[in-house]
């Protein structure tokens, strides 16, 4: 039997290269890319922000009229490709909603007060958009709450014309970003009073997109199995768990590749020094090059400790570097080890960590995006932490594999599925990963690749040979994609039956 091939729209807030805040930006991207290599007819859809080179789109057709609520709004078209694959993207350009800094908010407004017209825009303008192209996809692949209201507006407006035979599939990238606004502007939406309630946008904090996303959605995915377990509990279900419970048989965890292109230690323009898991020779003048990009003293033999990483409570700085209760200071005091951090983040924390720098002299800390000095840390650093609260996926651990930098991680979402725990009796593993997040839970795993470090160099280095030839394929996360929009299709020509 011949492979089907499908037609896909993604619609998204974010693609790399044109719009990233996050992980999604480069799922979408990477996504899109693999399955058009692999033969499908697959587009996106998103926002032209103010960021995003007028000059180098292609205008295409005239304005676009997308009924909202009891008005219409009128935005232009534009038009790209993503370099790998040639997959076509479309830009909505609307001056007023999206004519400034930011995707979702900025430093001075974190999110922007009509985020919510912003995106419904988006979300109906896809369904125009496709008219005006006459051009009808078989799936309709929505991300995470900005784009959930598609699931909702095919199940309750498309029942027949040109959508009615086309399946929606909505990826949960991180839970706990819902998009709930006030009840009162719903109104602004393109569906019925009525659907409030019925289509699941209720709740009693307000108006909740991605509820609706996830009960309206003919599947659900996340970026990987363990996310997909965990968000069905209290603990990480952030009040959706009951729902997800619900919809159990339709939620897949379909954990993300990664670039091997960009992030290849072999070919990599932005370190000195090539290296690859048969000559580790490389990393040396890597981690030379590190401590003196930083201002550390230049000791090989002290290992270095790196994180790459938006500062906020999510990804476990609370339990790192809180004060009064963090264990950066102590892990700096009393560990041999240089220790580096690159992010930018919540005010608090770029201030404590701004104060630890400049009293700890084996800390140094960059608050910038910086890729090229990313790169650098992920090839010359020994280890890389990621305490994480939760982690959908996570792409830095896999970044760390491939350079030969172990991960320090806790046992949650993808990085669970990506590195598996150092045994110091045989020298297995990947990594070094524990359960519980607490201050004295980080220091005592950071305190334990430490001991390996000094005490086990050939666990050390075999563990970074064997995580180095680790592989997290698109190529593969794409086919299994492909097998669920099939999923979708049927389960929106009634070839077996909803169930909520």
């Amino acid at each position: 039997m011949a492979e089907v091939r499908h037609k896909i729209l993604m619609v998204t807030s974010e693609v790399v290269p044109f719009a990233k805040a996050g992980g999604l930006g480069d799922m979408v991207g990477a996504l899109a890319s693999e399955l058009a290599l692999q033969g499908h007819d697959v587009r996106v859809v998103l926002p032209r922000y103010y960021s995003i080179d007028v000059g180098r789109l292609q205008r295409i057709g005239g304005p676009l009229g997308v009924p909202l609520g009891l008005e219409e709004e009128w935005c232009a078209v534009y038009h790209s490709r993503l370099p790998r694959g040639g997959v076509p993207v479309y830009f909505l350009d609307h001056q007023e909603l999206y004519g400034r800094d930011g995707i979702y908010g900025s430093r001075a407004e974190p999110a922007f007060q009509d985020n919510l017209r912003r995106f419904a825009l988006l979300n109906r303008g896809s369904f125009q958009l496709c008219r005006a192209l006459d051009w009808f996809p078989d799936v309709m692949h929505a991300h995470d709450w900005p784009a959930a209201i598609v699931p909702a507006c095919l199940y309750l407006r498309e029942h027949d014309g040109p959508f009615a035979r086309t399946g929606s599939v909505l990826t949960i990238h991180n839970l706990g970003h819902q998009g709930i606004f006030p009840r009162a502007d719903f109104a602004q939406l393109p569906l019925p009073p009525e659907a409030y309630a019925s289509a699941g946008f209720e709740t009693a904090a307000g108006l909740n997109l991605l509820q609706a996303g996830i009960r309206n959605a003919d599947l659900l995915t996340t970026v990987s199995p363990t996310y997909a377990a965990e968000i069905q509990t209290p603990a990480l279900g952030c009040g959706l768990d009951p729902l997800l419970r619900r919809r159990a048989g339709d939620l897949f965890g379909v954990l993300n590749g990664m670039d091997y292109e960009t992030w290849n230690p072999e070919t990599d323009l932005s370190i000195p020094a090539n290296y690859s898991h048969r000559n580790l020779a490389g990393k040396a003048v890597c981690k030379a090059a590190l401590q003196e990009a930083m201002g550390l003293e230049p000791k090989p033999e002290l290992p270095i400790v790196a994180m790459v990483s938006r500062l906020v409570e999510q990804k476990g700085f609370g339990e790192l570097c809180g004060p009064t209760h963090g264990s950066l200071f102590r892990i700096c005091s009393e560990l041999a080890l240089q220790f580096v951090i690159l992010g930018t983040g919540e005010a608090w924390c770029e201030r404590e960590l701004g104060a630890l720098a400049g009293k700890l002299p084996n800390l140094k800390v960059a608050l910038e995006f910086n890729d090229p000095l990313a790169h650098l840390i992920e090839a010359g650093a020994d280890f890389f932490l990621m305490p994480s609260v939760y982690e959908p996926c996570g792409l830095s651990q896999m970044y760390s594999l491939r350079y030969g930098t172990l991960p320090i991680v806790r046992r949650t979402g993808g990085l669970a599925d990506t590195v598996a725990t150092y045994d110091q009796e045989t020298g297995e593993g990947t990594g070094f990963v524990f359960e519980h997040l607490t201050p004295g839970a980080i220091f005592d795993t950071v305190g334990w690749a430490v001991w390996a470090w000094y005490n086990q160099p050939r666990h050390i280095t075999a563990m970074r040979r064997r995580a180095m030839q680790q592989r997290f394929s698109w190529t593969h996360a794409a086919a299994r994609y492909a097998e669920l929009y099939q999923w979708a299709v049927d389960r929106r020509l009634g070839r077996f039956p909803r169930t909520w």
